[in-house]
């Protein structure tokens, strides 16, 4: 087994990042909700306690019982779970005179202390808290400060315990890498995992998990099903039926190009034409959240009309990772947006659940594709939501809106690749405004519809910034638009980053 390190998630924004950091340091880990420590679990090595959107002096504050692991456990705690630390010791965590946000230099490090191994003194550390801690218990040792911030970070005596009141996790602390990996190093970890032990260790998981049941796979054509698809493949070889259904909220000409992308894997696939019952489905609706959900709904429709056409189908694969995850239910219970993927399969299926890829990041799921030996223009394709175009028409849908906004990313995606940009961004879309306005071509009025220009750069979809995409090609895509879309007389570019913005516009 896998030996890992459990983040305990408190709510903050940067849990996800702490996994990332220590999954680059080449060590398995999971985040779990803050109150469901893995107790059972022998190959758990040490555990991370996150930040929090919360005080530790707030009446709705998460504030588990964490005796169970002190001692037993390498413990670090970061900004909340530092104040949390102390606070249910007995020490003061009160409101700073200031709320401290931004960058700020680690004095007073202590130099013997095994967490700032290689750490010099003056180091730039990144804040986010509104609280302090300004009393320590009695066996608490402050092992450095800040110029505002006695507290800077303490260890608690006669225990593997360790805490800090800045974010590790963040770029902007420039050895917060290192810290981690200090503390990796004190969880005597191998440093052992990557994409080739996820695989080996993942496919055997899967044998032994499925047996020889036989599955059935929603393939989209994206990044994530496919990789799920050639792990469960090399896991159960024929006893997994792919299933790829045309929604009719593809891209242009997707449906066929995918069948044949697939052809090289070796993988049973059946095309299923769903195009008009989905527009049925959806005519006349214009809230996102019921588009989605009729959406996810119709696929798991089509998936049961299926597997019951095929005999002794007992588990249904998917793509999910884990920004499918969390941004589909936070710790803190505010759902952002309902993802197809994880809203749960209806009783009539009776079909179990195997996500293979459920705690990677988009990134990580590419490398293992690489690793896994799939073709790149596979691999490196930008990520494509489940319910499609039908989240990039706001509003109601008919096939008169498909037809344009698929014509009008048809000619932004294709010159994307042409001018040697598409590989720069992380996602690109367009997306179509329930919007028209008054514009002029040749020597007529004109009044129609608007589309938007989307494009991104990210690492793990949790934060993304808008692509600085040069002015030049955004005039030559918004004139190849309006002159061949017909339907469409204004183009915009989207300039927000996530967050506040999501990276899709429903």
């Amino acid at each position: 087994m896998e030996e890992k390190i459990i983040i305990l998630d408190f709510g903050s924004q940067t849990t996800q990042l702490i996994g990332r950091r220590v999954r680059e340091l080449n060590v398995y880990c999971e985040i779990v909700p803050y109150n469901k420590f893995p107790f059972d679990d022998k190959t758990v090595k040490g555990v991370i306690l996150s930040g929090s959107p919360f005080s530790v002096n707030d009446v709705d504050a998460f504030k588990p019982d964490l005796s169970p692991i002190r001692g037993k456990y390498p413990i670090l705690g970061i900004c909340y779970g530092a104040q949390y630390l102390a606070y249910s010791s007995g020490g003061k965590v009160e409101k700073g005179d200031s709320r401290e946000y931004g960058r700020a230099h680690l004095t007073k490090i202590n130099s013997g202390e095994a967490l700032f191994d290689g750490i010099a003194e003056g180091t730039q550390v990144w804040m986010s808290h509104g609280d302090t801690i300004t009393l320590l218990p009695e066996n608490f040792g402050i092992i450095a400060s800040t110029a505002d911030v006695a507290v800077g970070a303490y260890k608690i005596n006669g225990e593997p315990t360790w805490a800090v009141q800045f974010h590790p996790e963040v770029f902007h602390t420039t050895d917060g890498t290192r810290l981690l990996g200090n503390f990796l190093n004190m969880c005597q970890m191998k440093r052992d995992w990557s994409p080739a032990s996820f695989i080996d260790s993942t496919v055997a998981e899967l044998k032994e998990k499925l047996g020889n049941d036989k599955v059935i796979l929603a393939l989209s054509g994206g990044v994530d099903s496919s990789v799920t698809a050639v792990l469960l493949n090399r896991a159960i070889g024929k006893n997994l039926t792919c299933v790829f259904v045309d929604h009719g909220l593809l891209r242009k000409n997707e449906f066929e190009t995918v069948l044949r992308d697939y052809e090289h894997l070796g993988l049973n696939v059946i095309g299923v034409d769903a195009k008009q019952r989905f527009y049925k489905e959806l005519a006349g609706v214009t809230d996102p959240e019921k588009k989605r959900k009729i959406i996810g709904k119709g696929f798991i429709d089509v998936f049961d009309e299926e597997a019951h056409k095929l005999k002794d189908i007992k588990w249904l694969g998917q793509g999910t990772i884990y920004p499918d995850i969390i941004e589909s239910l936070s710790i803190t219970g505010h759902v952002i947006k309902s993802h197809h993927n994880v809203g749960g399969l209806p009783e009539k299926m009776n079909l179990k659940l195997v996500e293979p890829l459920r705690l990677l990041f988009k990134d990580e799921v590419r490398r293992v594709g690489l690793e896994l030996g799939m073709k790149e223009h596979l691999i490196k394709r930008h990520p494509f939501p489940g319910p499609g175009l039908g989240i990039r028409i706001l509003g109601d849908i008919t096939p008169e809106k498909v037809e344009v906004i698929q014509n009008a990313d048809d000619i932004y995606i294709k010159m994307l690749r042409e001018y040697g940009l598409y590989d720069q961004v992380w996602q690109a879309a367009a997306i179509l405004l329930p919007i028209k306005s008054v514009g002029v071509m040749g020597d007529e009025r004109t009044y129609e519809n608007t589309v938007v220009l989307r494009a991104v750069t990210s690492t793990d979809a949790m934060t993304a910034d808008w692509a600085h995409l040069p002015y030049e090609f955004l005039a030559k895509v918004s004139n190849e638009i309006i002159n061949k879309v017909r339907g469409v007389n204004r183009v915009v570019y989207d300039i927000s980053s996530k967050p506040p913005a999501t990276i899709e516009w429903e």
